[in-house]
């Protein structure tokens, strides 16, 4: 008797290791470069290629995009960091390609690079959502993001109404290899054109990065005893010149403006009186996943999607912003 109950509890451990060694295999995982949303039981696997998380703004988009993919259980998710390196990203969505996933999502880091693998993911009948940053030419599915070149003139805009059409001001670009680099500081040339006062004395290219930033302004204020304002291509930009400024004991004579508007940034920043104005850059994460669910249903998607922009000014932040005109 005593070895028949041995051997019953025996044959019980075996089918018990069993079940756990299978439910391990069947676990996906959810953690590392390689994150996932949604569940096992997804009908279709999204691609999502961001060109890095370096950016508050970028982090927020996946944000963005994990939570609006979570309402459905038929999505699955795989995010994909190229931590800011072109070729790194180049080979993410080769390998999304080569592993057959369904749809892709890719937030470039520059465009020209980017354009042929997109367009092979194209050809070979993979839908693929452009987010925030263009390729070049038409080989994609759908584009979504804000209008740079808008965002650019308002923005140039408003800072010759708020300076009353005299200054100088301190530029700090984006990276000026990529569409809203170019487009954020087009845009702004076209909004002060007709105001011969206002005078750009100092521009950088900070890369989007707030410790290039500080780095650039320090530069900027050794140079110039007077600055008015400082335009910057983002609020981290705006940020980083804030500090600058800051440890210089000059803040309080500079205007500090930037681009992105997110709630823990740049409205943050406005509320607290560090930046008089944040322009609304949206990160279309949860309009990918809106779109991208449309074309995998069979839906034809337009081809380009132009998100709405704000402006938050310490006037009219607790309203929740003023929205740019069309």
């Amino acid at each position: 008797m005593k070895k028949y109950l041995l051997l019953v509890l025996f044959a019980a451990f075996l089918v018990m290791a069993g079940c756990k060694g299978k439910t391990s295999e069947n676990q996906q995982p959810t953690q590392g470069s390689d994150t996932q949303a949604s569940g096992a039981k997804a009908k279709w696997i999204i691609g999502m290629s961001q060109c890095n998380l370096g950016e508050p703004w970028r982090v927020q988009m996946n944000a963005d995009i994990r939570q609006a993919a979570e309402k459905y259980p038929e999505l699955q998710v795989i995010f994909k960091d190229a931590q800011n390196d072109t070729l790194k990203q180049q080979a993410q969505v080769e390998e999304f390609i080569s592993a057959g996933v369904n749809l892709i999502i890719v937030s470039p880091k520059e465009a020209a690079p980017l354009t042929p693998v997109v367009a092979a993911a194209y050809e070979k009948g993979i839908p693929v959502i452009v987010l925030d940053r263009r390729v070049l030419g038409d080989k994609y599915t759908c584009f979504i993001g804000a209008d740079n070149k808008k965002i650019g003139q308002a923005a140039g805009k408003w800072i010759v109404e708020k300076l009353g059409g005299k200054g100088k001001v301190v530029e700090l670009k984006g990276l000026m290899t990529t569409i809203p680099g170019q487009d954020r500081h087009s845009g702004f040339v076209q909004g002060i054109k007709d105001a011969s006062g206002v005078e750009v004395i100092f521009e950088a290219d900070m890369k989007w990065l707030e410790p290039n930033a500080r780095k650039e302004m320090e530069s900027a204020l050794a140079r110039f005893p007077q600055i008015d304002l400082v335009y910057a291509h983002n609020d981290p930009g705006a940020h980083g010149a804030y500090l600058a400024a800051q440890a210089a004991g000059r803040e309080k004579d500079i205007i500090f403006v930037g681009i992105d508007g997110l709630p823990q940034e740049g409205q943050a920043y406005v509320k607290q009186g560090l930046m008089s104005a944040s322009f609304e850059y949206p990160t279309g994460g949860k309009e990918a996943i809106e779109t991208g669910l449309e074309i995998l249903n069979g839906k034809t998607a337009e081809k380009e999607i132009t998100l709405k922009s704000r402006v938050f000014t310490k006037e009219n932040i607790d309203a929740g912003g003023e929205w740019l005109a069309d």
